[in-house]
């Protein structure tokens, strides 16, 4: 028989307290915070949505290798351990592991990226498009137009527009020192990108020379919905649409605190050696040793099993669910979601919900902190706090305004996710009273992690 009810496909072997505070309390919190929660501390947080990065709950064979873990400076066997499990599964021969994803972007991109270089993507995210701005380069989003639609239905909407990337390849293929795509497409509220796409687009930079890597943070994620949604994949193990995802390509860059299941750590790893002396002495300089690169050999072992652990199909078939579940509670709420809903998080439409508030009034970060307020619930803006820029001077805001509330993996249950539903009524009820915000501080990189802000009179 068929159920319909979600079940975490775990058991719980160690719990930690929520904690629950008053609206009140939780008000002057915000006014401590500048409205940034972001600056907020865990302990006055009841539900954590705001990143599903680095706040996954490890199984028990992940502690258990890291127990087992060979701390050796050079050469360990964590290392050649993690080493095998990438080429096993992504198929890559040449590894350099950093301690985070955005470390692997600032040593690849140091490496390739030179001043008024153009690096063309579905979405670049907030950390990949400020490494490659830093170097005074382009980050180029060429999405499908119905990747901007929170309304569109599309099964693939982190698909890249091709008659747009070949229009560009052909005009700017000598100042375009590698391709990149993202999958998820985590800008675009984690949509995925379709094998069909991902085969156009690796054909595409290597008729103009170019050489294609992926943003893989949550390939896993984007494999299942390949297998879920795309023409004569149902009966395809993920394993293997895995791997011919990343036979496409030349390389990748991830930050495995997503779908490689851990606490810390990321890596580069690319198919030929042509970049990796170069990437290794940059690595030595600011990270450590090329076989743990910044890394203690047991998150090395800890990775080296997430990999694995993340394929598993009952895992995804439950991962995708609560994000599914989310939406359409929200939905029958009244709260708009980027449709259809994504792998790892809801992304409310807040410039739907809240119509009343303009771009430059940042609407998404006006919910952000109502969904604090309300329901102790920190999540994330993506919209014209993280992306908005000026023009002479001139306010030009992003193209969505949404709000992500990302689920940290094997951390919440159906529980607790019916028991936010349950208190967002009072909050659909109240949006006319929102307002808007007002930047206090601006910093010049990354804005969002450090802002701060203001509510409107």
């Amino acid at each position: 028989m068929s159920h319909r009810t979600i079940i975490e496909p775990f058991k719980i072997k160690m719990v930690e307290p929520l904690h629950f505070h008053t609206r009140e309390h939780r008000d002057e919190v915000l006014k401590t915070a500048g409205y940034n929660l972001f600056l907020i501390n865990s302990d006055e947080i009841t539900f954590d949505f705001l990143t599903d990065s680095g706040t996954t709950a490890m199984s028990a064979e992940q502690w258990a290798s890291m127990m087992t873990a060979d701390e050796s400076y050079a050469g360990s066997r964590s290392f050649q351990k993690f080493k095998a499990a990438i080429a096993d599964v992504m198929g890559f021969s040449f590894v350099i592991p950093t301690h985070q994803g955005r470390a692997a972007e600032r040593i690849f991109f140091s490496k390739l990226v030179k001043e008024n270089h153009k690096i063309p993507s579905n979405n670049h995210f907030d950390t990949t498009r400020a490494n490659i701005e830093f170097l005074k380069a382009e980050a180029v989003d060429l999405v499908i137009a119905e990747g901007k639609d929170p309304t569109s239905l599309h099964p693939f909407k982190g698909n890249i527009d091709l008659i747009a990337l070949e229009k560009f390849c052909e005009e700017h293929q000598k100042n375009i020192p590698f391709g990149m795509i993202t999958i998820t497409n985590n800008t675009g509220g984690g949509q995925p990108v379709s094998l069909a796409n991902l085969k156009a687009v690796a054909a595409i930079y290597k008729k103009y020379g170019i050489p294609f890597i992926i943003d893989a943070c949550r390939f896993a994620e984007n494999a299942y919905f390949i297998k879920l949604r795309e023409e004569g994949q149902k009966e395809r193990p993920v394993k293997e649409i895995v791997h011919e995802i990343f036979s496409l390509a030349d390389g990748c860059l991830m930050s495995a605190k997503k779908d490689a299941m851990v606490n810390i750590g990321g890596f580069i790893a690319l198919k030929t050696d042509k970049w990796i002396d170069d990437l290794r002495n940059i690595l030595i300089l600011t990270e450590g040793f090329p076989t743990y690169g910044g890394l203690a050999a047991r998150d090395l072992a800890a990775m080296a099993v997430g990999l694995y652990e993340v394929l598993d199909e009952n895992y995804l078939s439950y991962r995708l669910a609560v994000s599914h579940y989310m939406a359409s509670k929200l939905n029958e709420l009244g709260i708009p979601t980027m449709q259809p809903a994504g792998g790892h998080a809801v992304y409310i439409d807040a410039k739907k919900f809240l119509p009343h508030i303009a771009p430059h009034e940042f609407p998404g970060q006006s919910m952000a902190v109502e969904l604090y307020r309300y329901e102790g619930i920190r999540s994330c803006e993506i919209g014209s706090a993280m992306f908005g820029k000026y023009d002479n001077g001139k306010f030009i805001g992003a193209s969505m305004e949404l709000v992500r509330m990302a689920f940290p993996r094997r951390v919440y249950t159906q529980s607790h996710f019916d028991y936010i539903i349950e208190g967002m009524g009072e909050l659909v009820h109240k949006k006319n009273e929102f307002k808007g915000m007002r930047m206090t501080y601006e910093p010049p990189f990354l804005r969002h992690f450090t802002a701060r802000f203001e509510p409107l009179k």
